[in-house]
């Protein structure tokens, strides 16, 4: 059965980062969420709605969170699994958590994500992974990853060395 749950998370992983690869040929940041139920239903999809010098807090992951809250009761999110293309930074575990998510899959690091954008102004990076964030909580949120990491940082190539257009410019 082990074979079978990690089949299914590949295959939302890789969901997951297409919906990253969408949201960067649209114009935003390269991320992308998928919340599922432990039977499969697929409650949301998000990409990453923050454009370049834009809202820092429009992430894919938050704006699942957002969506699912306000659908689905407590009980139905416990049981769910959120997949994400990049691990959750500090912003979205914290979201993760209070809404209620019982699991996160992601692929790309975000200590490799970091390694990637250095001290890009549009992601100035924590360095606290989600799990380190949820093993301070009161419940148990069940961390898997990083998994397929080559095939998560493939939405980002490139895209952190472009310079970051200087808002009112032009």
């Amino acid at each position: 059965m082990a074979s079978n749950k990690n089949d299914r998370d590949i295959r939302y992983l890789r969901r997951a980062i297409a919906l990253a690869k969408q949201s960067r040929a649209g114009g935003h940041h390269p991320f992308g969420a998928v919340v599922v139920t432990d039977d499969d239903k697929v409650l949301v999809e998000r990409e990453s709605r923050k454009e370049r010098g834009g809202d820092a807090t429009q992430h894919s992951e938050l704006e699942a969170v957002r969506a699912v809250s306000a659908q689905y009761s407590k009980d139905v999110l416990g049981r769910s699994t959120l997949y994400t293309s990049t691990e959750p930074c500090a912003m979205c575990a914290g979201a993760i958590y209070w809404g209620g998510i019982g699991r996160v899959v992601y692929s790309f690091p975000e200590h490799r994500l970091m390694e990637m954008t250095g001290n890009h102004p549009e992601n100035p990076t924590l360095t606290l992974p989600c799990r380190e964030l949820f093993a301070r909580g009161q419940r148990k949120v069940e961390v898997i990853g990083p998994l397929i990491e080559d095939e998560g940082r493939e939405a980002h190539a490139g895209f952190w060395a472009e310079p970051a257009p200087v808002k009112g410019a032009g």
